[in-house]
């Protein structure tokens, strides 16, 4: 790639320093910051990065899972650029980024635990069978203000035009893109930049929310790549404009929760919708059912921390059943209302802050399973399908961490042992949350 990189310090002579940039398991951004007249040995030879990094927890704490980490001395890796992901990060001057895979330092070997190679291996198991996907990303954050509050809960943004802390939620209103409009202005422009390919903006339910989607493309690796870059420009500009934006699920108790939403169809060799086909209605209906027999396996991965599952409430446009239905937000599993060409299926459940390359991964399994094993779908939902909570999903993190090491169905598209290696990240998360003494645990019992 120092081709790459010699034609981009041509066209951008004012760069003085590119990002080394990666996420973890969690969707968090790691890497280095390289000046200029080192960068040129990133491209040639990677840099070096701990391996352990790939499996630590929100913190960035590691838990020795599989004996990666302390138990392996915690080696190192090196961090290679991926191909055609260079760009500016026009929030600070003078600064590039570019996405990297860490590799073994000694065989230049993908780590299998690596998420974006869960999602390569998933993607591959797909095209091995004749099958293309076609996918697409929604993400929900909410704007908050800098400032907490006494017991360092976060405040409402303040709005740009009135001045006064966001109260309430205008769902699909113009003013409110208007009040907010340089900054959402500039998250377009970065998008553009970084060659990250928004196209909707629109206002959310929650008081400070909103969401921006990004177009359908047959590449979901790069889609989910996306995904997470979406989120770093929205939160880098977010700061620009004396504010911070969240992807944290529920900021907000009496608030809308914020979800990633994953569309996705399936093509044949063809490029083809083959749910618009004439079997298409059948093939739609299998990959529905197996993303309701692998929901449950896949709840950890879509709602990865103790505050995605305060989404999961009846009568609240969140997933709380299996169903399937037409043009219906009160299901698992909607088809929008599309002409025939855009059938597909979008999947709700998966919170904002989920790792998009682990929920990806989760969905497009699902769908092949049901395709492949010719599952039968449940009769489409009509109506209020969130009335009452579907007690045979583990909605709460510790069951779904149960239900994803008894999985029998994911773990042959994600790796045998990414189950295991996951579950032991995040009960190690969840024990250091536990040693905490919350300020209501001091009111309820002291």
């Amino acid at each position: 790639m120092t081709d790459e990189w010699a034609e981009f310090i041509r066209d951008n002579p004012d760069i003085t320093h590119v990002d080394a940039l990666l996420f973890d398991l969690c969707g968090r951004a790691y890497g280095k910051r390289l000046p200029r007249a080192h960068a040129v040995k990133l491209f040639s030879d990677g840099t070096p990065v701990c391996a352990a990094m790939g499996l630590v927890d929100v913190n960035g704490n590691t838990a020795d899972p599989m004996g990666y980490g302390f138990s392996d001395g915690d080696p190192d890796a090196v961090a290679r650029p991926v191909s055609g992901t260079l760009k500016r990060a026009p929030w600070t001057p003078g600064l590039a980024q570019v996405l990297c895979a860490p590799r073994h330092a000694e065989t230049e070997e993908p780590f299998w635990y690596d998420p974006r190679e869960v999602l390569k291996r998933t993607v591959a198991k797909l095209h091995g069978a004749g099958l293309f996907p076609v996918v697409a990303c929604e993400l929900e954050f909410y704007l908050v203000s800098r400032q907490r509050d006494d017991g360092g809960r976060p405040l409402p943004a303040i709005s740009p035009a009135s001045g006064r802390p966001e109260s309430a939620g205008q769902v699909l209103s113009l003013a409110k893109l208007d009040e907010y409009q340089p900054l959402l202005a500039e998250i377009e422009a970065t998008c553009v930049v970084q060659g990250v390919p928004s196209s909707t903006m629109i206002s959310e339910y929650g008081a400070g929310q909103f969401e921006v989607n990004l177009e359908h493309g047959d590449d979901p690796v790069r889609a989910a790549d996306e995904a997470l870059l979406l989120r770093r420009i929205v939160q880098a500009v977010a700061t620009r404009h004396g504010m911070e934006a969240t992807f944290m699920s529920k900021p907000f108790p009496e608030q809308a929760g914020s979800g990633l939403h994953i569309h996705a169809s399936i093509a044949g060799p063809d490029g083809e919708n083959l749910f618009a086909g004439s079997n298409g209605e059948i093939l739609l209906g299998q990959a529905a059912a197996g993303l309701a027999a692998t929901l449950h396996e896949g709840m950890a991965l879509f709602a990865p921390n103790l505050n995605v599952y305060r989404r999961f409430k009846a009568n609240n446009f969140t997933p709380v059943t299996r169903d399937w239905g037409d043009n219906n937000r009160s299901v698992a599993f909607r088809v929008p209302a599309s002409r025939p060409q855009a059938r597909r299926l979008e999947h709700r459940a998966a919170g904002a802050e989920a790792n998009p390359w682990l929920a990806m991964a989760a969905v497009l399994a699902g769908m092949h399973h049901g395709i492949d094993a010719g599952l039968e779908p449940a009769k489409k939902a009509t109506g209020n399908a969130g009335a009452e909570v579907d007690q045979t999903l583990p909605l709460n993190l510790s069951d779904a961490l149960r239900a994803l090491r008894a999985a029998t169905i994911l773990p042959r598209w994600l790796g045998e042992d990414y189950p295991a290696i996951y579950a032991s990240v995040k009960e190690a998360e969840i024990a250091a949350f536990m040693e905490a003494i919350s300020k209501q645990e001091y009111e309820w019992y002291l």
